[in-house]
């Protein structure tokens, strides 16, 4: 398959011009000149031509909940669920996703490995959906964040267990719940701590052990801190809570920074929202918070926690557009959501760039979106792994 189109995204704030990408199987074969690959592609291959369009690399969502509905009360909603309506459900969310030009998410909080399963099913091309990188079972002590995702433990060796159940079962990526959550009401408060050193040690250790990176949730910053002294991989939130307000330890920050720890913020869709429910100072401290943290050069990545409330399968961009309010430029923004995504999800040598040898993932908008983020809505094509999307008969009737 051969794609072209007026511009073509080659690189953090670069366009090939009349440019094209030529396709075979899931893999990029080419990227270059129109002119030049159409004489290459020859006259047997299907051709799509967008003249006045841009094709971007596929969009990566580093944070979401596919096993969560989006809902006011998520929780409530998936006790109620039987596994296989819940993977029914699933495979909606994830076909919601790949629509809107997600074409690799992690999952980071599952319930009986039915992400993994409906990966595998992604895979094998009986379901449209992204590219699922799954944490399984997320760790968190008894009565913690999460706990009724299963994944209850206590001491070291009952999580050296829990990560190799995990990581048998086919997990990509490790999720300790470092910190307590609003999304538990009977669970320990955002800013407590959930682990000991010793636990959260175990945890790290087991997983890169099995070459298995780790990204923990970690609200307050005593959790913060105590994730980067295991030397963890990602952290999620990274809002820096106390009991009494906000700490951004610079000291912690210096080392988040010179040992690449990437920070996903999760930030909703409707983050304009946020002042009304935490009042406009608290709001305005949160938001200043990943202004510093994008200011001293955190690599940051883009995800949403798609799944909670409020934060629906198709609201990534809206998502992005928190980063333009904090003033970063759009060629930073576009790689949160591509190149930087990537590399932390360990991914960065097979997507997330539009390049030979990488995964066909890419995307078609309208419009320039390093001069404005929203063409990445006006989605004109999505091809996943070499597959052009077509919406299923499902989602052409809901």
């Amino acid at each position: 398959m051969l794609i072209t189109a007026g511009r073509v995204f080659v690189g953090s704030g670069r366009y090939l011009e009349d440019g094209a990408v030529l396709i075979e199987g899931d893999s990029i074969t080419a990227v270059g000149p129109r002119r030049q690959l159409v004489e290459q592609a020859g006259t047997d291959v299907a051709h799509l031509a967008f003249p006045e369009a841009t094709v971007v690399p596929g969009l990566i969502d580093a944070h979401v909940h596919l096993t969560f509905d989006g809902g006011a009360d998520p929780v409530t909603t998936l006790s109620e669920a039987s596994d296989e309506s819940l993977l029914t459900d699933m495979r909606h969310r994830a076909e919601q996703l790949l629509a809107s030009g997600v074409t690799t998410v992690r999952d980071l909080g599952d319930r009986n490995g039915l992400a993994l399963r409906l990966d595998e099913e992604i895979a094998q091309g009986i379901a449209p959906g992204p590219r699922i990188v799954c944490a399984g079972t997320p760790a968190t002590p008894p009565g913690g964040h999460c706990h009724f995702l299963g994944g209850e433990v206590s001491g070291v060796a009952e999580v050296r267990d829990l990560v190799r159940r995990n990581i048998a079962a086919g997990a990509g990526v490790i999720k300790a719940m470092v910190t307590g959550g609003g999304l538990t009401k009977d669970g320990p408060k955002s800013w407590q701590s959930q682990f000991t050193p010793d636990e959260l040690q175990a945890l790290v250790d087991e997983a890169h052990q099995a070459g298995v990176p780790v990204a923990v949730h970690a609200h307050g910053t005593d959790g913060i801190t105590a994730a980067v002294e295991a030397g963890v991989d990602t952290i999620e939130h990274c809002t820096w809570m106390t009991s009494d307000g906000f700490d951004l330890r610079q000291d912690v920050l210096k080392r988040i920074i010179d040992e690449g720890i990437a920070v996903c913020p999760a930030v909703s869709p409707h983050w304009q929202m946020l002042p009304r429910f935490f009042g406009e100072e608290r709001a305005a401290a949160m938001f200043d918070l990943v202004r510093q943290m994008a200011e001293a050069g955190v690599k940051l990545i883009a995800g949403t926690d798609a799944g909670v409330q409020r934060a629906g399968f198709d609201g990534l961009v809206p998502a992005l557009s928190f980063y333009a309010h904090l003033g970063l430029p759009n060629s930073r923004i576009l790689d949160m959501a591509t190149t930087a995504a990537a590399s932390a999800l360990g991914l960065g040598e097979t997507t997330g760039r539009l390049a030979p040898g990488f995964r066909a993932d890419l995307l078609v908008v309208d419009g320039d979106p390093l001069t404005d983020l929203g063409p990445l809505q006006a989605v004109r094509a999505v091809v996943a792994a070499g597959q052009p999307y077509e919406p299923s008969r499902a989602a052409k009737q809901r």
